[in-house]
């Protein structure tokens, strides 16, 4: 069976990213797919700047586009123009204010404070590096691990019997590799141990 331990921590990155862009988008009142059309009209060139391209660059239908684009346009983030030669073509660019924003909230906060912390440790394979931002999203963004049983500060094993510290229940090897959400990372139990004592 294929290890899906790198796709899964890409996965939790992506969700805890996915979760602080909402809270700031909502403060705006901006949906992450209205920051994404931003996103990609400020990165596109003139050939590719049309709602047809940025519904097929994005995956998502050609409606959802044109809704997302009529909200920027009211918020005057984004200008709309038709081709000089066809008529028929809009051409999108960002506005002054969307240059802006675009420009305040880009790169997440709480990301690059995990690039900063992680920057200076050298890492052996993509799984530990990927294992450490993901560790520092998660204290920044206050959110539990959801780390893998074995890998907890609760989990203990002695002769191939595993016994979660935590609840003072057995554990099967099927629950030694499955998630948890009470998972604290033995780094954490270090660090709440010293501010308890």
């Amino acid at each position: 069976m294929q290890d899906t331990t790198t796709f899964r921590l890409i996965e939790r990155i992506s969700n805890l990213l996915r979760s602080e862009e909402r809270k700031k988008f909502a403060a705006i009142g901006l949906q992450p797919v209205h920051v994404q059309v931003l996103d990609y009209l400020s990165t596109c060139n003139r050939f590719s700047d049309t709602p047809a391209a940025v519904a097929e660059y994005l995956c998502l239908t050609k409606g959802t586009i044109s809704q997302s684009i009529q909200v920027l346009e009211r918020k005057n983030y984004v200008e709309k123009s038709q081709d000089h030669q066809d008529g028929r073509v809009v051409h999108l660019e960002l506005s002054v204010k969307g240059k802006q924003l675009l420009d305040e909230m880009k790169p997440l906060d709480i990301f690059a404070k995990a690039q900063q912390v992680i920057s200076t440790q050298g890492f052996s394979t993509l799984e530990a590096a990927l294992n450490s931002i993901l560790s520092e999203l998660q204290k920044a963004n206050n959110a539990k691990s959801f780390g893998v049983c074995q890998s907890c500060a609760n989990f203990i094993a002695v002769e191939n019997h595993y016994l979660c510290n935590l609840t003072q229940l057995p554990l099967s090897q099927a629950d030694a590799k499955k998630i948890c959400r009470e998972h604290i990372l033995a780094e954490d139990r270090e660090h709440l141990t010293k501010m308890t004592s």
